[in-house]
């Protein structure tokens, strides 16, 4: 859990062009198109300088409670002179934002806005679970559970590293199609068993799968 703090303008996922760049910015210039992103790197902790764990940075890994910039401890939003606080560092339910220079990512200018959005979040936290945590081996098979964006990115991260069989789990039978795009194989939906769905991929999988995402 973390500590209420209101008022504050959630978002974590979206597109951007920069506007302006504070004071000491140089990776960055007015025009860019840029993804937010709030596992942010400030690329000189130990963290940002490991092949590992260069997803906790010590300055910019994720907050809940911080609604503030880290300069100086302020909100860059207010109304009627009151403060309305950050979330996560990005704050991108709102036509314009603030955020550290270590929490937005460059993009292609040629990338379209209105489709590159879930890439700041839920494609890159599945497609990145698979490939570089679960890092399942050529021929294995590999259990998804939930075909939303995390989901069918863990897949797509499950076929780039030629995995034989990739079993999804969700109990939207509407999805399986569209999830064969991504490399889905066999589809299992919980609602059609009167027992625990490891049950039934055991018994699908001859003792079980090499990898579970």
């Amino acid at each position: 859990g973390y500590t209420p703090l209101f008022p504050r303008i959630l978002g974590h996922e979206a597109s951007g062009i920069v506007e302006s760049v504070g004071e000491g910015v140089n990776d960055l210039k007015p025009g860019d198109h840029v993804l937010p992103i709030f596992t942010g790197e400030c690329k000189e902790c130990r963290h940002c300088l490991s092949e590992e764990s260069n997803n906790m940075c010590e300055l910019l890994r994720i907050n809940c409670d911080r609604g503030v910039m880290l300069a100086d401890g302020k909100t860059r939003f207010s109304i009627n002179g009151k403060p309305i606080y950050h979330f996560v560092g990005t704050s991108t339910f709102s036509q314009y934002t603030v955020v550290h220079v270590g929490q937005v990512a460059k993009i292609s200018p040629t990338a379209p806005l209105d489709k590159v959005c879930p890439i700041s979040c839920g494609i890159c936290t599945g497609f990145g679970a698979t490939v570089n945590v679960a890092k399942p081996k050529k021929g294995q098979t590999v259990a998804v559970f939930g075909l939303g964006a995390v989901g069918l990115a863990a897949a797509e991260g499950a076929r780039v590293c030629g995995a034989s069989r990739i079993i999804a789990v969700d109990v939207n039978p509407r999805r399986f199609e569209e999830a064969k795009r991504f490399g889905i194989t066999e589809f299992v939906n919980p609602k059609d068993y009167d027992k625990p769905v490891q049950e039934v991929i055991v018994e699908m999988t001859g003792g079980g799968v090499d990898r579970s995402v």
